[in-house]
């Protein structure tokens, strides 16, 4: 059920896991009363903000009553202008799902039954097609999704765009007319910008997670020192997400024949292992700082004007809420801090696969030079990594004013939450190529000395579908698979029901 305050995980369940929605009886009331005042002031003929005016620049031109109903349609046919590539089917339910929120808060003046064509689109998990390119924090992804709403434009049905219409006259919808308003709020706020967000900054949270474990993996097999997570040595620096790391990274590996064994090996380890309490920690305060932000944006009212209602009267009150600030300096943060976590992996994973550092054969496979081993996959993580440091420029610092200069500077927040999600891809392949890595390298330590509880859960569920390279491999579908495992929680599901929370 929507309509009361939802959290991160709320998200998820719906957009991801594809949970049904109801509407609250808050949620109902809220639409109705706010609608309510809207019909009544377009009766009375207030001038209005893209109600009873133009948009934009042209919000100095008055639209008769006659014509208010006919200015929401073209608002979202002349707004569906966003190119290339369309949306994930997980981005467009995240955009639909803001916008319940958004509008559900009653200061935006829809009609129910207009909200509802949208909770039925998520229910029956309906996908129109929507461009992804082009957006500047709002505006033309949302037409296109609206555009599906009415019956027209496309929709996305077994991986083909279609008419609209075909897929709706399937599941008994017909066409749909919009009213006063409801082609300004549809494409109002920051729906794309948060739901976008939502996903990327879910995922990476899980990803610097899962990053303690697989470091933790790497730590084991490198015949690393714990000394450097000494609960004392945290102690005298006081930032709790480096001091929760650290304890996590000991919890994963406290039974360890192998960390115990290797104690005093090396006085120090490379900063790549020793440091990952500093590092982690420091991602996952900025993640955390995004999330709280983030859940703020989610149960907020970004629309413009607003419907102020006091009694039976009120006012519509423009101003900018719309604005993408919030997001867009979050997630921009939130990217560098996922490059950072990506940088350190790849050099733990380079220190693997390395003969060298890693006193194994290099490559980690038996015959070096007649097979070329893990060689390659550092490659890819070379590749994704300069694509997320190009990515991780940030988008907010950027304004080009649109919509004759009534528009005058821009926020750009819709492009720090989609490159946000790109990000985080690469992030779970970088992290998926070192435990590859991480995997094949307990080959070569003493077979008398016992893996952590934790790693030897691990080891046991990749084992199922990866098995242990003698020679080269076809490396791609293992590669994909370590991804999923990342991805859908499993490390962390794992871990987490041994030693309890990551935090």
């Amino acid at each position: 059920m929507i309509g009361d305050s939802m959290k991160l995980e709320d998200f998820m369940n719906i957009v991801r896991r594809k949970q049904k929605i109801e509407f609250s009886g808050d949620y109902i009331s809220r639409v109705k009363n706010a609608r309510n005042l809207v019909e009544k002031w377009v009766e009375e003929g207030r001038v209005m903000y893209g109600i009873t005016t133009g948009f934009g620049a042209n919000s100095t031109r008055t639209i008769s009553k006659e014509d208010a109903v006919k200015l929401q349609r073209n608002i979202i046919i002349s707004h569906s202008t966003s190119v290339g590539q369309p949306m994930s089917e997980e981005e467009v339910r995240a955009t639909m799902l803001m916008i319940l929120q958004n509008a559900g808060k009653g200061y935006s003046g829809i009609r129910l039954e207009t909200l509802d064509r949208y909770r039925q689109f998520l229910n029956y998990n309906l996908i129109p097609y929507a461009p992804k390119e082009g957006s500047v924090g709002y505006l033309s992804p949302e037409a296109h999704i609206a555009m599906s709403i009415m019956g027209e434009g496309k929709m996305i049905e077994d991986g083909r765009a279609v008419d609209s219409m075909e897929v709706l006259e399937k599941n008994n919808l017909d066409k749909f007319e919009l009213s006063y308003k409801e082609g300004l709020i549809l494409v109002s706020g920051t729906t794309s910008v948060t739901g976008l967000a939502a996903i990327a900054l879910y995922d990476m949270i899980n990803a610097v997670k899962t990053a303690d474990i697989i470091g933790a993996m790497t730590l084991e097999v490198s015949r690393g020192t714990l000394r450097a997570f000494d609960e004392r040595l945290m102690s005298v620096r006081a930032h709790k997400n480096q001091y929760e790391t650290a304890k996590s990274i000991r919890s994963i590996l406290e039974d360890s024949e192998i960390a115990k064994s290797n104690y005093n090996y090396r006085l120090q380890d490379a900063l790549s292992i020793r440091c990952m309490p500093q590092l982690h920690g420091t991602v996952k305060k900025t993640l955390y700082d995004a999330l709280e932000t983030l859940e703020v944006e989610m149960n907020s009212c970004t629309d413009n004007p607003i419907i102020w209602g006091d009694g039976n009267d009120g006012e519509a009150i423009s101003g900018g809420n719309p604005d993408s600030s919030y997001i867009g300096l979050e997630m921009d943060s939130a990217s560098m801090a996922a490059t950072m976590v990506a940088k350190m992996s790849e050099r733990r994973n380079n220190r693997l696969v390395d003969g060298n550092l890693s006193e194994n054969p290099w490559f980690l496979v038996n015959n070096p030079g007649l097979n070329s081993g893990l060689m390659i996959p550092q490659y890819t993580q070379a590749g994704l990594l300069n694509d997320m440091k190009i990515l991780s420029t940030p988008s907010v610092i950027d304004s080009i004013p649109t919509c004759g200069n009534q528009e005058d500077y821009v926020a750009m927040g819709y492009n720090s939450s989609k490159k946000a999600v790109a990000i985080a891809e690469k992030l779970e392949y970088i992290l998926a190529i070192e435990l590859l890595s991480a995997y094949q390298s307990y080959q070569y330590i003493d077979e008398n000395l016992k893996r952590s509880t934790v790693t030897e859960a691990i080891y046991n569920e990749i084992s199922k579908t990866v098995p242990i390279m003698e020679d080269d491999m076809y490396l791609y579908p293992h590669i994909e698979k370590l991804k999923s495992l990342i991805h859908d929680g499993k490390l962390l599901e794992i871990t987490e029901n041994i030693i309890g929370e990551i935090r």
